[in-house]
């Protein structure tokens, strides 16, 4: 019977660049979006709304030189000042100390007083890199190098990358820069992994990325969506989740007209559960409120944000 033994596994793999990189930036600074293009796929939702990643995603890349493990961050900023918010900054700052590689990512053409806060956070003897995004959507690529020059002046990033997530730009270029930091080692994650998340918690983040992407600025920023019930069987998936939101009047919001609101919010959601798991779903979808949750320290931490 033929096969490859574990030891001859081992001494395949133990010459691979093995890391850890935190992807950081401020609210809709294209993070989630440069995760998913490095990755061929979906992890972290998208969305034009604030800090609609909440919470720290990793995604694993690996490849035959390296096996690489991307935090995807919730935006830093600091407007709102909601124990929420607090615990997604606290998520970041953390982040920073966990990984062998920063990358900070800042939309071409902009730099905030958040990234200037970022960049103060910055630990010593962790290289930084700063990825420059969504360069395709520049007036003129003629502004790109002295926005460049501006960046330049921020910090000594190791490296500065300019990017396009949704027209595949300088992607490999971003791989290449984090593997020349990188030290050989055993890697943690079968070749086919690509991400430590459990389904049930993808099952939530679908959710709210239709609640974002269905009711745009509408949307209240105090939404959290908790799975009740999550069942395999048979191929079938059912999925019943609870969308939570701190203030009455956004109960109506969300379920709309008839229920016809939520039951779109769910028919997008399960459409899209069918392809991410491969499989059959079935979703019901319930709304309650839970006054003023984000400044509740014992709710942040229930829906896991702490």
């Amino acid at each position: 019977m033929s096969g490859i033994s574990v030891s001859d596994r081992e001494q395949q793999t133990s010459g691979l660049l093995i890391g850890s990189t935190a992807v950081i930036g401020v609210p809709n600074a294209g993070k989630s979006s440069l995760l998913n293009a490095l990755l061929g796929t979906k992890l972290s939702i998208v969305s034009r709304k604030a800090q609609t990643t909440r919470h720290k995603i990793l995604g694993v890349y690996s490849d035959e030189k390296s096996q690489i493990r991307f935090l995807d961050t919730p935006g830093f900023q600091l407007t709102y000042k909601s124990m929420l918010n607090s615990a997604m900054n606290r998520s970041v700052s953390s982040s920073l100390a966990e990984v062998d590689v920063v990358i900070l990512v800042l939309e071409a053409g902009l730099i905030q007083k958040d990234d200037l806060k970022l960049i103060e956070m910055f630990p010593e003897n962790v290289p930084v890199i700063c990825v420059i995004s969504k360069i395709d959507q520049l007036s003129s690529l003629n502004d790109l190098l002295p926005f460049i020059d501006r960046v330049k002046s921020l910090y000594a990033f190791s490296e500065i990358i300019p990017t396009s997530s949704r027209r595949v730009i300088g992607l490999d270029v971003l791989i290449g820069a984090i593997q020349s930091k990188l030290s050989k080692g055993q890697p943690i994650y079968e070749e086919d992994t690509l991400t430590d998340r459990p389904e049930r918690f993808f099952a939530a983040e679908i959710i709210r990325e239709k609640l974002f992407h269905l009711m745009g600025d509408e949307i209240p920023y105090g939404v959290a969506v908790e799975i009740e019930e999550f069942k395999l069987n048979k191929g079938l998936r059912s999925i019943h989740a609870t969308i939570v939101v701190a203030k009455d009047a956004h109960k109506g919001m969300i379920i709309g007209a008839q229920g016809s609101k939520l039951k779109t919010i769910g028919t997008k959601a399960r459409i899209e559960m069918e392809h991410f798991f491969d499989g059959k779903v079935f979703l019901k979808l319930w709304v309650k409120v839970k006054e003023n949750w984000v400044d509740d320290s014992q709710s942040v931490k229930y829906f896991g944000y702490e």
